[in-house]
């Protein structure tokens, strides 16, 4: 039961993150240096929780840890971005260090969910 928490937490925190992450990148300033890292930002957030609901519909513990690596190395990506806005002081600095923050965090959260599959895949493989 408490798995199933921890994945809608994990699931409703990176809807939310994209949608702050949109919302900053709508107010970004009008130029061309700008629409890159926007489009990169929204494109590497948004994967974020695309790929946990892909997992749901993975075949096998194998399938679905490949969905979660994606994820993680997204949210690290993800990190780049809002890094190189803060340093372009591109937009609210205050915005900046709580997107990274919880970046960090879903990053976190991905990388103990990733070495836990990789754990229980092993341990099977070793069983049979």
């Amino acid at each position: 039961m408490e798995n199933n928490k921890y994945k809608s937490d994990l699931k409703d925190r990176c809807f939310k993150f994209s949608i702050n992450i949109i919302k900053v990148s709508d107010n970004l300033p009008n130029k061309r240096s700008c629409w890159v890292i926007s489009d990169q930002l929204i494109r590497s957030s948004t994967s974020i929780g695309a790929n946990i609901i892909e997992a749901k519909s993975a075949s096998s513990k194998l399938e679905f840890k490949k969905f979660y690596e994606i994820a993680l190395k997204s949210a690290n990506e993800t990190i780049y971005w809002l890094n190189l806005l803060k340093e372009l002081n591109l937009t609210d600095l205050k915005n900046i260090d709580e997107l990274t923050k919880e970046s960090h965090e879903i990053a976190n959260m991905l990388g103990k969910s990733v070495i836990t599959l990789k754990n229980s895949i092993q341990s099977q493989k070793l069983k049979k």
